[in-house]
């Protein structure tokens, strides 16, 4: 019996764990929790299909199995993050200066779950889009995903006041939410975050990036997530640019 070819699944089941873990401690107010919980299963993301490939056991199951685990990690967390953020706000109406029983404050927080509607159709995109095989269309839901969840850890831990003061209204939130929805699904080519190999040859681009990505975590903590987030855009738009 081929034990590899159970790995890669193995672990990919280990993220749609860390998605489930998330969600229980958002329903359960530990936000910096559920921040950990995504992190390991988009850890658990990046290993299951460098193990695939490695081992040479890649398969339609283990596609599919991917971009569901992928939903709930990185779609449906995500969405919900939105809407509890939002909804504290409409909780807490006397911090923030909001009537709860405006309509706008009773609606706002399901558009939370417009991130998950958006993500669920770029998985299902993914999937049939022959175009993103080497690299990708629009942004990956795992680094969506790391967008949205750096909002509380950057509110609750960041050390500039003003910007979480920013990010506590609930215009900007709706901002971010319908920006999310765009970038996920915008014909924007992004060079691939996936390594094939470690060899600087074949993946340098990879490499030097997230050797920027720890230098910026280093420096900025949790505000260094948006950083290399919009970095991560902008360095694709460069090289588009430079091919044409």
């Amino acid at each position: 019996m081929n034990i590899k070819k159970y790995i890669p699944n193995t672990i990919t089941l280990l993220n749609l764990f860390c998605g489930l873990l998330a969600l229980i401690a958002i329903f359960n107010g530990f936000y910096d929790h559920a921040f950990l919980f995504v992190s390991l299963g988009i850890f658990f993301d990046f290993w299951d299909g460098f193990l695939a490939r490695k081992f040479n056991v890649s398969s339609e199951l283990g596609l599919q199995l991917d971009s569901l685990a992928d939903m709930v990690t990185s779609g449906v967390v995500p969405g919900l993050m939105m809407f509890k953020l939002i909804e504290n706000i409409q909780n807490n109406q006397e911090i923030y200066n909001v009537t709860a029983d405006t309509f706008y404050m009773g609606v706002i927080p399901y558009f939370g779950f417009l991130i998950t509607l958006a993500s669920c159709y770029r998985l299902a995109n993914f999937n049939i889009d022959k175009r993103q095989i080497n690299s990708f269309i629009g942004l990956p839901t795992p680094a969506n995903t790391l967008l949205i969840m750096s909002i509380p850890m950057i509110q609750y831990f960041g050390a500039i006041e003003w910007v979480s003061v920013i990010l506590d209204n609930p215009y900007v939130l709706m901002g971010i939410t319908f920006l999310s929805v765009f970038l996920l699904n915008a014909e924007i080519p992004l060079f691939s975050l996936k390594f094939k190999t470690f060899s600087w040859e074949e993946s340098k681009l990879q490499i030097l990036f997230v050797l920027f990505s720890v230098i910026m975590l280093l420096f900025f903590v949790f505000m260094a997530i948006p950083i290399i987030v919009f970095s991560y855009i902008t360095i694709s738009l460069i090289l588009n640019k430079s091919k044409k």
